[in-house]
């Protein structure tokens, strides 16, 4: 499935860039990825710049286009962090890795670190209008975001994520050192929904850890503090949560989680999430054939004194741990 056609610049120190292409060239079963986030038979471009060695592993930037165009041009061009474990023996498993919603670059970096410190390969990529990918200026006075008061072009950057991140695990299984047969993904919060979607459509991914993520997208919207000021336009404009849910249940994690039937998926979760409540995160379990899941006595935010343990067990799992009995059930 995966044919990297590379035209490599010679890498003559640190900074020098590697220039190159991937040709992706989709088998029988694309035909069953939904629509929105099926990818058309394409080649694409990359560039790779090494930026610096920490002990077994190296960091570079890896830029790539989206295959999804949207109106920003910045937008359009994918930006990653790659960590390559440097040392270790055969092919490598390979996880793409995603951030929260309030772009903590720093907190998926260090999965990404701690991931390539026991020799797996790990891209962190940046969702949709994230980082360099968020246009300067513009149009109206406020910058263009993932999550927004226009849900439709939310959701757009919820489908565009998916498949970027469909993308980002081909650009991985081109890598010389990296096993396309053990391709993963995982992420916090947005990124743990963003996550949940991958491995539910896409059917190369076969290992994925999800935390703080569920299912029920217009409810979580509806609810979430952050969206206080939509949830009164949305109301005065005399529209309805069943409205929302119109728009929401295509991009919805709990419209495809049967896909994660028969693979490899961990889910981490808070049983007092003021964001994702746990009613959201046991739909998805749910839906998603009840994988092995850990709760924490914590909320959204109170996570943040979970995350080291939460970052570890999600390590072990992703290199092929299996994960703890007490696991088995969710409340």
């Amino acid at each position: 499935m995966f044919v990297a056609s590379l035209v490599l610049g010679t890498i003559l120190g640190l900074g020098a860039p590697e220039r190159g292409e991937v040709a992706f060239r989709p088998d029988a079963r694309e035909a069953s990825v939904p629509e929105p986030f099926r990818l058309a038979p394409a080649t694409f471009a990359y560039e790779r710049t090494p930026v610096y060695q920490a002990g077994r592993y190296t960091v570079s930037k890896v830029t790539f286009p989206s295959p999804i165009e949207t109106p920003d041009e910045a937008n359009n061009t994918v930006h990653a962090e790659y960590f390559d474990p440097v040392g270790f023996p055969g092919k490598r498993p390979a996880v793409v890795v995603l951030h929260i919603l309030g772009s903590d670059f720093p907190l998926s970096r260090y999965l990404a670190a701690r991931l390539a410190d026991r020799g797996i390969a790990a891209l962190f990529v940046k969702l949709p209008y994230y980082g360099e990918r968020r246009p300067e200026g513009g149009p109206g006075p406020v910058p263009r975001k993932f999550l927004s008061d226009d849900i439709e072009r939310t959701m757009t950057s919820m489908r565009q994520g998916v498949c970027d991140v469909r993308r980002a695990s081909r650009w991985l299984a081109s890598r010389p050192n990296v096993d396309p047969e053990r391709l993963g993904v995982t992420g916090i919060s947005l990124g743990g929904i963003v996550s949940s979607l991958v491995v539910s459509v896409d059917p190369d991914i076969r290992t994925a850890a999800l935390l703080l993520a569920g299912g029920d997208l217009a409810n979580v919207l509806w609810e979430m503090p952050e969206t206080a000021p939509f949830r009164e336009a949305w109301s005065a404009a005399g529209k309805t949560v069943a409205d929302l849910k119109t728009l929401t249940d295509p991009y919805d994690p709990l419209t495809y989680a049967a896909g994660m039937a028969g693979k490899r998926v961990l889910m981490i979760a808070g049983n007092v999430d003021e964001v994702i409540p746990p009613a959201s995160a046991r739909a998805l379990w749910e839906a998603g054939d009840r994988p092995p899941i850990v709760w924490y006595d914590c909320g959204h935010y109170s996570a943040a004194g979970y995350l080291l343990p939460a970052m570890r067990r999600t390590v072990a799992f992703l290199g092929g741990e299996a994960p703890p009995g007490e696991e088995a059930a969710a409340p």
